[in-house]
């Protein structure tokens, strides 16, 4: 599975979703156990749209987290503000979340 490619009006529609949203998911200074990459992949094949919380030491590590989680989780990069992402991939499945045309 890919990561989609959003519009900038589908990424303006989940950032305004998102807004509410808290951090479910934290990655600490241990970076991307197998642990946590199952528990992201759960997470979001549940919710599509969560909020990922990184500690990491300065923001090109972070970055670099971010980048592996999309890469590995198969999601996309809604948006970045400090060390809080928010990350969405769509359940092929049973899509939650209706995103407007491009």
């Amino acid at each position: 599975m890919r990561p989609m490619n959003l519009s900038e009006s589908q990424k303006k529609f989940l950032r305004g979703l998102g807004h509410q949203l808290k951090p479910v998911i934290m990655v600490g200074d241990a970076g991307l156990s197998d642990g946590v990459l199952k528990e992201f992949a759960s997470t979001i094949e549940h919710h599509e749209l969560i909020k990922v919380r990184i500690r990491a030491g300065d923001r090109s590590a972070r970055d670099e987290i971010i980048k592996n989680l999309c890469d590995k989780g198969s999601s996309s990069l809604v948006a970045r503000i400090g060390n809080v992402a928010l990350l969405y991939r769509r359940n092929e499945e049973k899509p939650r979340i209706p995103l407007p045309m491009k």
